[in-house]
């Protein structure tokens, strides 16, 4: 049984405080792999001290926001754990972002100084080169790149509280020129990383494959703090690569893996289309999040591995995590499973009244990890954010009587076909069920009928699959006001660097 209580006032006031709590109580112990060479905790706090005595030379402050664009590596890392100790916010974003975004970005935050991991990024790099980018070369560390000083940036207020100090802000939304900083306290993902990591199993022992971006909220409170909080191992992987995956589970330990859905799709692909076995001696865990995981693919996973796919529930709001399944209770089906230890749930109707137990309606969620607001946007804020600290996810979903809660889909995101409400998630997980289809996209269209739907369809390498023969295979499948009336078959759906799905570029052909 997880003591909230207990975790909660054990909580250091600072993301920063977690590794050197680590190098405290065994400085050899393993933190980080990096390009095959092996990090201890002592030799990694070694160099955030290092490259935390840089920033302040370089002028940041508390209270500071500091744009870091790149990758999963030392650099950025490093960097991340430096602007904490700063007591300044970490303003993370992937280098593969277009150059728009990262402008839009840096502009919003009014970031003090832009850093750059042009070591492993060539986008990195080319963001540097192009907002004028100085090479900086400390000991020990790989070569960065750093903007010139915004003397104009206004310092926000220090909190020596974890609870009310940003420890990091992500950013959600920027296609619509109306940029969603969400800032997140250094507790609220102290305490998923925390929880989340319990329920994982998490020990020192364990070596975690991080390719999950750490510019998005489950790469870092999951994955990477969720690691370091256990004293454990975290294999840094700069951007998803089959072959390094497959190599790095038959050649490092690797124990835990986490990824989205399409990650695992690809896995699969790439040992079907060379004939492979898969050979993870050590892997004891796998997870899935990020996007809906569709059963078939975790049958299809768990096959192959020999353990369980764990499915969760989040959202960047809520850093991230909102429910997660358990390892002594694998389920079958595509939950994704009992709500996260300390916090609280509610399902409303469109009137903002509790529906019937069991019944679908709007998820509302409490708690610890809930996000502070979104950066000098109060209207945005109270939107979704309470006075009384609830936070209105926008997705449709119920609860089973054994606890497991289920995401019927986005209300946002639902169509209303003749009268009837489609989810497109459920469509999906149908056209998904197909041997020949790797991922898909459903997108409503208006339409004098009511709304068609538009399936976007990925197919597997190879595959002879025709639009007619999967219009076929659903038709017996779902009921006539949720069969696609436009399927288009693509050779890859176009996706983020998390591997989330692109629907706002799809809807564009459309």
């Amino acid at each position: 049984m997880i003591d909230v209580k207990k975790i909660l006032d054990g909580l250091p006031q600072r993301i920063s405080h977690i590794p050197f709590a680590r190098e405290q109580e065994n400085p050899e112990a393993m933190a980080l792999i990096v390009d095959n060479e092996e990090w201890s905790y002592g030799r990694f706090c070694h160099q955030i001290r290092t490259v935390t005595d840089e920033l302040k030379r370089l002028g940041i402050r508390g209270g500071d926001r500091v744009l870091l664009v790149g990758e999963n590596g030392l650099s950025l890392i490093t960097l991340i754990m430096a602007v904490s100790e700063c007591d300044a916010w970490p303003v993370i974003v992937n280098a593969r972002l277009s150059a728009r975004e990262i402008d839009l970005f840096r502009d919003h935050c009014g970031a003090r100084r832009v850093f750059y991991t042009i070591d492993i990024s060539p986008e990195a790099a080319e963001h540097s080169a192009r907002q004028g980018g100085t090479a900086l070369n400390l000991d020990g560390m790989p070569t960065m790149a750093v903007s010139a000083l915004n003397d104009v940036c206004t310092p926000e207020p220090v909190h020596a509280d974890g609870a009310a100090q940003v420890g990091a802000m992500i950013y959600t939304s920027g296609t619509t020129g109306n940029p969603k900083g969400v800032m997140l306290s250094h507790r609220a993902m102290m305490y998923v990383a925390a929880v989340s990591g319990s329920i994982r199993g998490l020990a020192a022992t364990d070596r975690t494959y991080a390719v999950l971006p750490v510019s998005h909220i489950f790469g870092l409170a999951s994955t990477l703090l969720g690691t370091l909080t256990a004293g454990a191992a975290v294999r840094l992987a700069p951007r998803f690569a089959p072959d390094d995956v497959l190599a790095s589970l038959r050649q490092e330990g690797i124990t835990v893996l986490q990824g989205v859905p399409a990650m695992y799709a690809k896995l699969l692909e790439h040992l079907n289309d060379r004939g492979e076995d898969l050979n993870a001696p050590e892997i004891r865990y796998l997870s899935a999040g990020g996007s809906p995981l569709d059963v078939n693919l975790k049958l299809a996973v768990e096959a192959l591995f020999g353990v369980t796919l764990n499915n969760g529930y989040g959202l960047t709001e809520c850093s991230p995590t909102v429910s997660q399944t358990r390892i002594d209770t694998p389920c079958l089906d595509d939950t994704v499973g009992p709500l996260l230890p300390g916090l609280e749930l509610r399902f409303l109707d469109d009137g903002g009244k509790p529906v019937a137990a069991g019944e679908a309606g709007e998820l509302w969620v409490s708690g610890p990890n809930l996000m502070l607001g979104y950066y000098h946007a109060p209207e945005m804020t109270a939107e979704v954010l309470t006075p009384d600290g609830w936070y209105r996810t926008g997705d449709i979903a119920r609860m089973n009587e054994a606890g497991n809660l289920y995401i019927v889909g986005r209300a946002k995101e639902m169509i209303i076909r003749s009268g009837f409400n489609v989810y497109p998630e459920e469509v999906e997980s149908v056209l998904n069920s197909h041997p020949e289809v790797t991922l898909s996209a459903v997108i409503g269209r208006d339409s004098d009928g009511g709304g068609d739907l538009v399936a976007f369809v990925q197919r597997v390498p190879g595959g002879t699959l025709t639009a007619d023969q999967l219009s076929a295979f659903v038709s017996g499948l779902l009921a006539p006001y949720k069969r696609p009336t436009d399927i288009r078959l693509l050779e890859a759906l176009p996706a983020s660097a998390t591997g989330k799905i692109l629907k706002s570029v799809l809807r564009e052909q459309i």
